[in-house]
């Protein structure tokens, strides 16, 4: 260990500051990942931790890795896991049932089998020098990483790549609901709704004789009053349906009249004569007399 320890004596004041200052945010999203209530809130806290070791990664000059960690794992894998679960609903309710008997505690074992795992080769870990990272991108980068990867840590990027399978396989298994009944057809949908005595013909559409058909404008009846079931019910509880009755209406035509009367103030169109060209002020006096 006197070679990491030689190590950690070399390392910068900036260097120190950021490990402390960024490794403190890493392990606080990784905890909040596995202590969250809420599977969306999980997801974003993993992504925080993801974007942190992307900044570790550019720091170290690895700088490959980090664009790769920050565009294909934070911005398309952990970002399309956190839309699913947004899109589906996932809450935290579901996760109380199991649908594996004894899955938490062979989750724990093997969480605390792979801690101590870590922690004795961390221990045993013995680093006499070091070659710089001069020496490790004398190729390249990319050339360097591949060279290890495929070579030295292969067994380890094998191991990665399932547990990632295992967390795409998690997120599908999280999003997936069984369905307890059969679903009901068309036919049978608009059958139950003629003996229920609900709204058999088709909705009516937003902004009806309303001047603007928006969705947050609600379309009028013949009797000039508002149709309730042309607008959203979620809009409505927002509040951001628009007022269309008749004195709103009555204000706003009001409105556009006294901006058509101050727009043709002063600038009066002319009008084209029968010859062709523009009769001047004069004659349209005359003609008016």
């Amino acid at each position: 260990m006197t070679g990491l320890a030689a190590a950690a004596s070399m390392t910068s004041t900036g260097e120190a500051v950021q490990f402390w200052i960024l490794g403190i945010v890493a392990v606080s999203g990784a905890l909040g990942t596995i202590l969250m209530k809420r599977a969306v809130h999980s997801a974003l806290s993993l992504a925080g931790t993801m974007i942190v070791l992307a900044v570790f990664y550019l720091a170290n000059g690895a700088y490959f890795l980090g664009v790769v960690q920050i565009v294909v794992y934070t911005g398309a894998i952990m970002m399309l896991f956190l839309f699913v679960v947004m899109l589906v609903g996932v809450t935290a309710a579901d996760s109380l049932k199991e649908t594996l008997k004894g899955q938490r505690w062979l989750a724990a074992g093997l969480g605390l089998g792979f801690g101590i795992l870590l922690i004795a080769g961390i221990g045993n870990a013995s680093l006499k020098e070091f070659n710089g990272l001069g020496e490790a991108n004398a190729g390249g980068n990319v050339q360097g990483l591949a060279a290890l990867i495929f070579t030295k840590y292969v067994f380890a990027f094998e191991v990665t790549g399932a547990l990632l399978i295992t967390a795409a396989v998690g997120a599908m298994v999280l999003t997936h609901r069984e369905r307890t009944e059969r679903a009901k057809s068309q036919r049978e949908q608009s059958e139950a709704r003629i003996r229920e005595g609900k709204q058999v013909p088709p909705l009516p559409a937003p902004g009806v004789y309303a001047r603007h058909n928006a969705v947050d404008i609600p379309g009028l009846l013949p009797d000039g009053t508002t149709s309730e079931l042309s607008v959203s019910p979620t809009l409505r509880e927002r509040g951001q349906v628009r007022d269309v009755s008749g004195e709103s209406l009555a204000e706003l035509k009001a409105l556009e009249e006294r901006s058509e009367d101050w727009l043709g103030r002063g600038s009066e169109k002319p009008r084209p004569s029968s010859s062709g060209g523009v009769a001047p002020k004069e004659h349209k006096e005359g003609a008016k007399k």
